[in-house]
């Protein structure tokens, strides 16, 4: 069966792998999927990703970061569905808990999270919020 939302797939592996207390986990591949996984890395709430060809297709093995036996993660929802796009302007870029989470925007200067996003002035497509 055709997956419909690949993005909140992996967000969705990631919740049930902290959860789970998993050292990692693993994800189909694709360049949007690395381009979010760099996002999650450069503001620190995964400890980072590699590609891992040991099964018939390419993956992704996310490694989950922990502090004091608590994920770095406590929130994760995608907000743009494949049902309904929401799109944002630079200006109008949601803040998540009063800017201790992030929200990862696909822009045309590549997938940002909120703050560089507002520093190069652009907006785009709110693919997730992370906290």
């Amino acid at each position: 069966m055709a997956m419909t939302d690949p993005l909140g797939d992996m967000l969705t592996r990631i919740r049930n792998g902290q959860r789970a207390k998993k050292d990692s986990v693993l994800s189909p591949a694709s360049k949007l999927r690395a381009n979010v996984l760099e996002v999650l890395q450069r503001e620190g709430f995964i400890r980072g990703y590699s590609e891992d060809e040991s099964g018939k297709h390419k993956a992704l093995r996310i490694e989950l970061k922990y502090f004091e036996c608590e994920p770095a993660i406590k929130y994760v929802a995608r907000v743009s569905k494949p049902g309904r796009r929401i799109y944002s302007g630079s200006k109008e870029l949601p803040t998540v808990r009063n800017g201790l989470g992030i929200t990862i925007v696909s822009t045309p200067k590549g997938v940002l999270s909120d703050n560089e996003a507002r520093a190069e002035n652009v907006g785009g497509e709110v693919l997730a919020e992370v906290f």
